[in-house]
């Protein structure tokens, strides 16, 4: 299945996965097209061949030659350029997305473009590094990765599986369909509650005098620590109901965790790490 018929597709946004994104996808054949903010940007993807051309100004004649668009952009910034110009994209394109929330931009996203023909099939390719920018745009981060779409009932199915073509030529390691609520309780532990703990580590008063003697337990896990502050806290109040109720359960299990240390409870210790190991290896 081809994702698009005339081989030309728009993104918006050229950070990290954008130009990931525009990478794989130019290697693969496709005339990538981009729209962002930074004219540096333009230039340096077109010098590097990630790009056929682009543009940083809103051109309404540009936006709607394209039949299949991916948006690369934060949440809030996405949604805010629907609002502005969804009347710009041609009717009957298809549109995807790259953001790490679904619900809270999903619906009303759809919503907007309901008398416009468009379809927007959400999907979150599970990659990234701890560096940003179009600079560091890498294609083989999307190898061993995971990529997930988001359907709902708005969607055409035909459509669906055409973003679920993209994740495959784009060389994901598994394709997966969730619901947007499914996906924001998934990722709300997979993925924030996961950077809030590493976050969190670091932010305890002596993780910076330890820079002598740390291993690779506390390497690996807070390699995620270096972290985009003003994508993650987004992130985070977008999905603020589904990863309150994770750090909760999260809480709950380090209480007992502590709990079981102070009564020198040895067998709940080992039987939390029976579990803990059982689980890792199911990984």
């Amino acid at each position: 299945m081809k994702i698009v018929s005339d081989n030309r597709i728009l993104i918006v946004g050229l950070g990290l996965i954008g130009g990931s994104y525009a990478q794989a996808l130019t290697s693969l054949g496709y005339e990538v097209y981009a729209l962002t903010r930074t004219p540096s940007t333009i230039t340096y993807a077109k010098e590097n061949g990630m790009i056929k051309d682009g543009m940083t100004e809103i051109d309404p004649a540009f936006i709607s030659s394209f039949d299949f668009v991916i948006f690369s952009l934060y949440p809030n910034a996405l949604f805010d350029w629907m609002k502005k110009f969804h009347s710009y994209l041609k009717k009957g394109a298809l549109i995807s997305d790259v953001t790490g929330v679904k619900k809270s931009i999903v619906y009303p996203i759809q919503k907007l473009l309901k008398e416009d023909d468009i379809d927007f099939v959400a999907s979150h390719p599970m990659a990234g590094k701890e560096v940003y920018g179009v600079k560091n745009a890498d294609k083989e981060i999307f190898k061993r990765a995971n990529f997930i779409v988001t359907p709902t009932e708005n969607n055409k199915e035909e459509n669906v599986k055409r973003i679920e073509e993209l994740g495959k030529i784009l060389g994901f390691k598994n394709i997966s369909r969730l619901s947007v609520e499914q996906h924001d309780k998934m990722i709300a532990f997979l993925s924030q509650l996961t950077h809030i703990i590493a976050v969190s580590l670091m932010n305890c008063p002596d993780s910076l005098d330890y820079q002598k003697y740390t291993g690779d337990s506390f390497r690996d896990l807070t390699r995620i620590a270096n972290i985009n502050e003003n994508m993650w806290s987004e992130l985070f109040l977008l999905n603020k109901e589904e990863l309150l109720k994770s750090i909760d359960n999260f809480s709950s299990q380090l209480d007992r965790m502590k709990e079981y240390i102070q009564n020198d409870d040895i067998e709940g210790m080992k039987e939390m790490m029976r579990t803990s190991s059982s689980r890792r290896k199911e990984l």
